[in-house]
């Protein structure tokens, strides 16, 4: 089994690979983003709680997060393997999810990080909430400040699996194509 952990700052990419990377390896896609719009389309307890927070522009608590993406990895039970989208966001997280996996007999393989300017992706997800209809996606301020979210704690990652040998940087900017291809690089190694 496979598990990887693709990462990046909101807008550099990772949905959109996601979507070649899962079809190409037979991965089971879990997206944390994706797994909150459900839950408050459907209006959830914990989809309730996660909108508080999302709406502000700020990171979703580890307990709700975990909770939710520990539901999607049961109701998948003969996955070939996992790609994590947007989760493992802190070091509570990563431990959270290390002995989530243990308890099953697996482990996270590798994670891989989309790094971008923060101007660039600013500007993309500018232009992605004239589309989206994201609130906060229209505001610069709330993408600022997922930023500023980000490198406080979600950059302290990078050391946590690079202790562990599994760690890998690709470089975001370029053509869907040019990054699938770098991203590919990697995964053909692991």
């Amino acid at each position: 089994m496979i598990n990887i952990v693709l990462f990046g700052k909101p807008g550099a990419g990772k949905g959109t690979q996601a979507e070649f990377l899962k079809e190409k390896y037979n991965l089971t896609h879990l997206s944390t983003g994706d797994i909150f719009r459900y839950n408050i389309k459907n209006n959830t307890e914990l989809g309730q709680l996660a909108k508080t927070f999302m709406d502000k522009g700020d990171l979703v608590p580890d307990e709700v997060t975990i909770q939710m993406l520990q539901s999607e990895v049961d109701k998948n039970p003969q996955s070939a393997g996992f790609l994590f989208d947007g989760f493992p966001r802190t070091l509570a997280q990563a431990s959270a999810l290390d002995n989530f996996l243990e308890a099953k007999k697996q482990s996270i393989t590798a994670t891989v990080a989309l790094e971008a300017d923060d101007n660039i992706l600013v500007a993309r997800l500018l232009e992605r909430g004239k589309t989206s209809g994201r609130p906060d996606d229209q505001d610069e301020e709330k993408i600022r400040n997922r930023y500023d979210e980000y490198n406080q704690k979600t950059a302290p990652l990078m050391d946590y699996y690079k202790a562990q040998g599994k760690f890998h940087s690709v470089d975001g900017i370029g053509t869907i194509a040019e990054v699938t291809e770098r991203l590919t690089n990697v995964f053909d190694k692991l």
